[in-house]
Parts: structure tokens; sequence; C-alpha cells
């Protein structure tokens, strides 16, 4: 008798299909159009021609758009509508203080980890070997959607690395402001090679378990490049108001 061919096990083989809310599905597609600059900042959102656009009720619509609201990327106007956010400078401030304390503490924490056993050096290296790799592809194509967004994986890699979970729920609620703050600071940099440049050192220092040096050269990136930004959008505003 011929012997019936392993298939594998199922489990393995074919992932589960994971059903997704039409209200998940709406806020996924809106907010990837904030990220990637299709929807503007400052452009007006209205529930019948996004239920028309996305072909849902107006009322998986309207929690889609509270759903963005508790996320930061719209702002619901009083009798007037919803917008999406416009980064202001005093958003960039906040959020690069923020984000200066929350990584400061997660690479200090994956360092650790590294300097720990050989099982976990290598796990940690790898993962960030990876991200970083990525970064370089991405800036290599010097669009700055996608380099925004390997700028912001690495970074959440380092969050994710770090085991500890408090922190990686604080970090989640604001991670998509983070996601636009980045394409705006990325937009600054004049040589895309210089963005991996800026991430080199803090790998470096998590990868060799200097957990001080980690923490440090994460304030230094993220208060160096958050000023810049914040510099650029004063600016910006002052033009505005002349």
């Amino acid at each position: 008798m011929r012997a019936k061919k392993d298939m594998g096990s199922p489990g393995r083989a074919i992932k589960p299909v994971k059903k997704v809310s039409a209200e998940t599905q709406a806020a996924d597609a809106l907010r990837e159009s904030i990220v990637s600059g299709r929807l503007p900042p400052g452009a007006r959102l209205t529930e019948i021609k996004l239920s028309e656009q996305l072909e849902v009720s107006r009322a998986t619509v309207r929690a889609a758009l509270h759903q963005l609201a508790q996320e930061g990327l719209i702002i619901q106007v009083p009798y007037t509508g919803w917008t999406v956010m416009t980064l202001t400078s005093v958003d960039a401030w906040e959020l690069h203080t923020l984000r200066s304390s929350l990584e400061a503490l997660a690479a200090r924490l994956v360092a650790q980890r590294a300097a720990g056993s050989a099982e976990e050096a290598r796990a940690v290296k790898e993962r960030l070997d990876k991200a970083l790799k990525a970064l370089a592809t991405a800036c290599s194509g010097g669009r700055v959607h996608d380099m925004a967004e390997a700028d912001f994986a690495l970074h959440k890699a380092i969050i994710d690395l770090s085991g500890h979970g408090r922190l990686a729920e604080q970090y989640r609620q604001v991670e998509q402001q983070v996601r636009i703050y980045i394409a705006s600071s990325d937009s600054l940099v004049p040589h895309p090679e210089q963005i991996v440049a800026q991430h080199q050192p803090i790998v470096d220092a998590i990868v060799r378990g200097d957990a001080p040096a980690a923490a440090e050269l994460s304030v230094e990136h993220n208060t160096e490049q958050g000023e810049i930004l914040v510099a650029f959008l004063r600016d910006q505003e002052a033009r505005a108001s002349a």
C-alpha cells in the first residue's frame, strides 16, 4: 500500500482566519490613509462621504472615527465634524519629551537583557539587526513614508524587547501619533542615510549590553531630532500667523 503523504500539521501550515469587525477594518483603512499622508493634516472628514468611499454604514464610520480620535489622529470639532490632526510645535515637544523617557527606559531594559545569557543576547541582536537592515533598505529607496515606517518599527522593536508590559501599554496609547511625528521628523533629514547613522549607536549599545549608554543615546537622539522638528514647526506657525 502506498504511504499517505504527510501534509504536516494544519495549525502550522495555515494561519487561522481572524474575524475582524467592519468598525476595525474602517478604522484601519482611515488610520493608514492618515499616517501615509493620503488624508493630509487638517483635512475635513464627513461621515456621509466616508461611508460611501468605504462602503459601510454611517454608524460604522462613526465608531471608527471615535477610535481614531482616542488615538489622537483626528479631532472632533463641535457642530462641524471631524478633521485630521495637524502636528503643532507643542505636539512635537510633548511627543519627543515623552518618547525620550519611554524609549530610554526600554533601551536600558533591552541592553540589560542582552547582557544576560548568550541566548538572550542573540535574540536581541537578531531582532534589532533585522529592524536596522529594514531601515537601511527603506532609506536607500528614498520614500519618506517607507523610511518613517521602518524608523518607527525599529523603535517599536526596542519597546517590545523590553518585556515591560506597562511601558508597552503607555507607548501604545501614543504610537499612532508617533508614526506621524517620525514621518515629519524624517522629512527634514537632508540625506536618508543619516537616519540609519542616528540609530546605529543606540542599537550597538543595546547589543553590547551597555545599559547606561543605550539609555543616554536614546535620550540624545530623541532630544536632538525633536528640537529640530519643534523649531521647524514654530517657524511654520509664525509664518502662518504673520
